[in-house]
């Protein structure tokens, strides 16, 4: 029998076991080494490019929006500082059980994603967070801040909110802000997620000028997503602030004459259209949007049937009523139809083919002149006027005195209201205009509607010689540094051509309808102050509402009161609407329209004594 090789030992002996182990290892090892050359090699840029990126992060600092002041220069809307719970996906293990964990710890907030239940969104930028909690107490900072090795991917941002120092006063001139949304993403490139904007009012119309530009910084992390250090850092410009033409003195006083009811206060500059108060009731709190309303509090706003969100000072679309009468006079004096001293019969109603038209009074007005029935309301007057007039000229005249069509204030949403003729109708409604129907349209009422901002147009127009003025929120732009970027100037709409004697006819008549015994305004007077003025009441549905306890709220008419003090010599023109009143316009428009002017002029009296020994007010420049 032969011998097995030396070399080779025999099966099953140590050193053959180590001869096959050594083969394996040297096997094993040409494997490691050729990994490790393709790791370092091949794949080694990709990881360094990898590891840089999670140890370095861009953080994006936004801007600081500019502030709000009004005429006097006293803040209006500020920034607050204010602290983020943010959640960053990629840092955090298991979503779920730090939910929980936080929870249980932090009882005291509420941790509600703003993206569902965490789920990945490839529109969200790779530096920007999830906020989780917002505006959390100083108590959660802290305790977020020394739990941060539990927490990995939880962290505390500062963040700037937006603080409406007069709560919910002026709340629909000046607006709120929100987290923009994905259809303001889609039509804006200069938007990214996340970022706050204007949403309504005044944020959102001047939101490119209050935005400013966002900043930035390069930070380095560690391995749970902790702050370590700032890189390098690109500091955010803040946005320009507004000097608004309101008096918060006086916007006070005319929310507060509202009361609360449905309706608005507009209150103008005859001399150059800017907005000295703009009211709208029912309001609402414009903190809630600032800091994420919830989906809650959004629909009760939403399906409140007194529609809160609505500025009814621009957006409302009411029948102006006998408040038109002004238009209607002026356009029958400037087309020769009727002079001041043309006189006519009020029986209380005016016979027409089968129809009978009332006026108000039912016994009638008797013989009454053009300032008479303007001071009276006469409807009678009024009717008989209008065929003699025709729809044709009461609409061009209407639209000389800035009806039907926005005014341009600036704000979203203004309305135009309508002003009909025959064109419209045929139109609108694909039939012809029957004479009737300018018998209604001569008085307000019809097919037409303003709103409260531009019958406070249509008596500073005759207050001021017959110019409609473009209605302005906004006195100037300033810069951060307090230098004037922009001043907003005077800007006519339109120039209603009226004879300046034809406007001191119709000057007369309102200032008989607030001082005369029997002017339907008498509500409206003020101590030592000539007062001219012109009350409305709209009906809300022809022959079914009016003004009454015992009419269903939606029926009742709605009460207008106009004016512009003092008569003389103008300053402000006043026009006020409330919705669905149980009395006319004289009952209740009215007092509400005097407390706004008897507020005005103690308020220019009180600066007048207090000039040159009052401190500076807390201006912007």
């Amino acid at each position: 029998m032969s011998r097995p090789s030396l070399l080779l030992g025999t099966p099953n002996t140590p050193t053959s076991r180590l001869g096959t182990l050594g083969i394996v290892m040297c096997g094993v090892l040409v494997l490691l080494i050729s990994r490790l050359w393709f790791l370092q090699l091949e794949e080694g840029p990709s990881f360094r490019e990898r590891s840089e990126r999670n140890r370095l992060r861009f953080q994006r600092v936004p801007a600081p929006r500019g502030k709000l002041y009004d005429r006097m220069g006293r803040t209006l809307v500020d920034n607050l500082p204010s602290f983020n719970v943010v959640f960053r996906p990629e840092y955090i293990p298991d979503l779920d059980q730090t939910v929980s964990e936080l929870a249980r710890q932090l009882p005291g907030i509420q941790v509600v994603p703003a993206e569902g239940p965490f789920l990945p969104d490839p529109r969200r930028p790779v530096d920007a967070g999830i906020v989780v909690a917002r505006d959390v107490d100083w108590a959660t900072v802290l305790a977020v801040e020394f739990s941060h090795h539990d927490f990995p991917g939880v962290s505390i941002e500062a963040r700037s909110k937006r603080a409406y120092h007069m709560d919910t006063l002026a709340a629909h001139l000046l607006g709120y802000v929100g987290e923009v949304s994905q259809r303001e993403l889609d039509q804006s490139a200069g938007y990214r997620r996340g970022d706050i904007v204007g949403k309504f009012g005044i944020e959102k119309i001047w939101d490119d000028a209050l935005r400013g530009q966002n900043g930035g910084r390069q930070i380095e992390v560690d391995a749970s997503g902790k702050h370590l250090a700032i890189i390098e850092e690109l500091p955010s410009q803040a946005g320009h602030s507004l000097v608004l033409t309101i008096d918060i003195d006086l916007q006070k006083q005319a929310e507060a004459a509202l009361g609360g009811r449905p309706g608005a206060v507009v209150v103008l500059d005859i001399s150059n259209g800017e907005v000295l108060a703009l009211a709208s009731a029912p309001t609402f709190d414009p903190h809630v949007f600032a800091l994420g309303i919830s989906a809650k509090a959004w629909r009760a706003l939403r399906d409140d049937p007194l529609h809160p969100m609505t500025n009814r000072a621009i957006q409302g679309q009411y029948p102006p009523a006998s408040t038109f009468k002004i238009i209607s006079a002026a356009a029958a004096l400037a087309e020769g139809v009727v002079t001041p001293d043309t006189r006519a019969y009020c029986p209380g109603y005016m016979q027409m083919g089968a129809r009978r038209f009332r006026c108000w009074r039912q016994r009638g007005h008797g013989s009454v002149d053009l300032r008479q029935a303007l001071a009276e309301s006469c409807d009678v007057y009024f009717y008989k006027l209008s065929r003699r007039l025709g729809i044709q000229a009461i609409a061009t005249y209407a639209r000389l005195f800035g009806l039907d069509e926005p005014l341009g204030i600036g704000l979203p949403y203004e309305a135009g209201g309508i002003i009909p003729d025959q064109g419209w109708k045929q139109r609108q409604i694909g039939e012809p205009w029957y004479r009737g129907e300018t018998v209604s349209a001569v008085i307000g009422q019809g097919y037409v509607t303003a709103t409260p901002l531009q019958m406070a147009a249509v008596a500073a127009a005759v207050a001021n010689g017959g110019t409609v003025y473009r209605p302005r929120v906004v006195k100037q732009v300033i810069a951060t540094d307090g230098a004037v970027v922009k001043t907003q100037t005077p800007e006519v709409v339109s120039r209603t051509g009226i004879d300046a004697e034809h406007l001191r006819v119709i000057t007369e008549g309102m200032i008989e309808v607030v001082h005369e015994v029997y002017g339907t305004g008498r509500r409206a007077q003020v101590a030592d102050v000539r007062v001219a003025g012109k009350t409305g009441t709209a009906q809300v549905i022809s022959g079914r509402g009016g003004s009454s306890q015992q009419v269903a709220r939606h029926l009742r008419d709605h009460a207008w009161f106009v004016a512009f003090a003092p008569a003389d010599v103008p300053k402000i023109a006043v026009a006020c609407l409330l919705e669905h009143t149980a009395h006319g316009g004289g009952r209740v428009a009215a007092p509400v329209v005097q407390k706004v002017l008897a507020a005005y002029f103690s308020l220019v009296r009180q600066r007048k004594e207090e000039a040159g020994v009052r401190p500076a007010a807390d201006r912007p420049f």
